[in-house]
């Protein structure tokens, strides 16, 4: 009992070590969520908390993209140019002219591909088509970067139309590095190795105190019952950490999921009886169906070779014990019962009869004499029942009657499977026997429809509350 005792205060003493354990788990967990959607969010990050990607890029192996960069650079010294010499100068027409090559550049060669950014490269070329109201995104550039559109437009409105359309767009374009294997360079393995060690150590600890704790459990079998803890380990399918980290936070009561579970629970069982409770019993039915229409019935009937051996537990005629039985009930117990019953329907048969005949109602009309039929039709429908119940109960213990009985069973079996022998009979019964089914198995699926297992599952709750009680 001690032993017992020390087992279930155990889990409880450090319950503070498994809720720290828990949240770390959780935090590792959003860690690998952040990673996972990191490349997805990025643009997000970058515009509105840069110093989440001036750190985290460094774990992707991402780096501004060369090619992007340089094309800002030169729109930033024209705009330099601009501010210091105006738009009639030679520095602002070589600016201009080299801004006109590397927006070809850039529509050429792409720099956005490897970011898997080319959607940002056509939102890019629609913005400028749809500026300068041309067709061509190459002669959109050029008559966007030239000092005539300027003069004729406007430099500030231009310059701040391409700084809030067009700029941003070109900013979040990045180049990531790739390894030796020909993939992305991702540094997280270096973020996450703390917690898999973490991890494993707790799982060999928590896995050998069970064992230990268990004579009759090997530390391998252990560890197979907390198989859900090695994902924890995984440097792979990261995303599966979400079980134990439920588990663990169920465990350290720092969640409650019963609620959650209770309903899961309930939701699978409800639709997976549904639907084998539909196939079980349409298939059941079909399968009688099948088995009357192609006339089995009848060699079970009357082909005894056909049928297979029939197990008797009992050496007992079960449908003649039970007419017996139901026999001797009538008889002994259920009659007597009824005899009041059964002489006022024969007094009441007899006066009937009696007010029938002219004789009768000619002695109701005698002083003294007219209490005679009556008195003689309660007299002989006493002498009746009473009769009748002692000869029925007389026969019923006779042994000779006992042997017409079982004679008069056989010979009715053997009439009974003659007549249905005949085609006409047999087919009519099997061809109403088919129908039937097939209402029984519509009603069947109708009802599961309608009222389907909840009514089933709520009585099992039930059952399970009051046993609990």
């Amino acid at each position: 009992m001690t032993s017992t005792l020390t087992r279930k205060q155990s889990p409880r003493r450090f319950l503070w070590l498994q809720r720290i354990l828990a949240i770390i788990a959780l935090v590792n967990l959003l860690l690998v969520f952040f990673d996972l959607s990191y490349i997805s969010w990025r643009d997000f990050y970058f515009c509105h908390f840069p110093e989440v990607t001036q750190f985290y890029d460094q774990v992707k192996g991402i780096e501004p993209h060369r090619d992007t960069q340089n094309y800002l650079k030169q729109v930033n010294q024209l705009e330099a140019l601009v501010a210091a010499e105006g738009l009639q100068s030679p520095e602002v027409e070589t600016a201009l002219a080299e801004l006109r090559l590397l927006s070809n550049q850039m529509i050429e060669d792409n720099p956005f591909a490897l970011a898997n950014k080319s959607g940002l490269l056509e939102k890019i070329k629609n913005q400028i088509r749809d500026r300068l109201l041309q067709n061509s995104a190459h002669q959109a550039f050029n008559t966007f970067w030239s000092s005539a559109y300027f003069y004729q437009v406007g430099w500030s409105s231009e310059i701040n139309f391409f700084n809030s359309a067009i700029r941003p767009l070109i900013e979040t374009n990045y180049y990531r590095h790739i390894d030796t294997n020909s993939k992305f360079v991702d540094r997280f393995w270096k973020i996450d190795l703390p917690f898999i060690i973490l991890f494993a150590l707790d799982y060999l600890v928590r896995t050998f105190s069970i064992s230990s704790r268990d004579p009759n459990l090997t530390w391998l079998e252990a560890m197979l019952r907390r198989w859900y803890d090695l994902f924890l380990l995984l440097p792979f399918w990261r995303w599966l950490r979400v079980i134990p980290v439920l588990v663990r936070l169920n465990q350290s009561e720092l969640v409650d999921f019963k609620p959650f579970k209770a309903q899961i629970n309930r939701d699978f069982v409800t639709n997976f009886a549904h639907e084998m409770t539909e196939v079980v019993g349409v298939r059941m039915i079909d399968g009688m169906q099948n088995s009357l229409s192609q006339g089995a019935m009848a060699k079970w009937m009357f082909n005894s070779e056909s049928r297979r051996p029939y197990v008797d537990i009992n050496n007992t005629n079960e449908l003649r014990a039970i007419a017996s039985r139901l026999i001797n009930l009538s008889v002994y117990n259920v009659l007597p019962q009824v005899q009041p019953d059964i002489e006022a329907l024969l007094q009441y048969i007899i006066k009937s009869a009696l007010n029938q005949s002219p004789v009768y109602k000619q002695l109701q009309n005698i002083p003294g004499v007219n209490k005679l039929p009556n008195q003689l039709a309660e007299n002989l429908a006493k002498d009746i029942s009473q009769t009748s119940y002692k000869t029925l109960k007389a026969a019923i213990e006779d042994p000779e009657v006992a042997k017409l009985a079982s004679g008069l069973f056989t010979n009715f079996e053997k009439a009974l499977e003659a007549e249905l022998q005949k085609k006409h009979n047999l087919q009519q019964i099997e061809n109403l026997l088919v129908d039937m089914l097939e209402e029984v198995k519509i009603n069947y699926i109708k009802d599961i429809e309608l009222e389907g297992v909840e009514k089933t599952l709520d009585e099992s709750s039930q059952l399970r509350q009051i046993i609990q009680q």
